[in-house]
């Protein structure tokens, strides 16, 4: 299957969403200590970033995804559709037509818990993968 959003973009969506993603703080009550959230010594949650979120990188998120063209960002949403199980990878035309019925996917990315392992998942249905792409920056 040939895409028309080339490799190198997906790899560069899925890099800026995995920096976008350890941006994301966990939830917890102000008046808690953000490493014991359930009040038990035993489970504690981390987050990578407590302070400020950059703001920069989801700017160049969404920015990367809004430059796609329309048929180049439904398939970045039904690979991580596929990528999800809601699809198989034969399944691609309806996974394509279920992107196309969403409003805002850059939005809908941003909500998309893992999303960047979701598209990683979505690509290796295909084959794909971003080995040997290069640096991403």
């Amino acid at each position: 299957m040939e895409f028309s959003t080339p490799l190198d973009m997906l790899c560069r969506i899925i890099f800026r969403a995995r920096e976008y993603e350890a941006q994301i703080p966990t939830n917890y009550d102000e008046d808690e200590s953000p490493d014991n959230v359930d009040g038990d010594d035993e489970d504690e949650a981390f987050s990578v970033l407590d302070d400020d979120i950059n703001t920069s990188v989801e700017e160049e998120l969404v920015g990367t995804l809004e430059d796609l063209a329309d048929d180049q960002i439904a398939e970045v949403y039904a690979l991580a559709l596929i990528g999800r199980g809601d699809y198989e990878a034969a399944d691609w035309d309806e996974a394509i037509e279920a992107a196309g019925e969403e409003g805002d996917i850059p939005e809908q990315i941003l909500e998309m818990p893992m999303f960047a392992s979701l598209l990683e998942s979505g690509m290796a249905a295909f084959d794909l993968d971003c080995d040997g792409v290069g640096t991403l920056t």
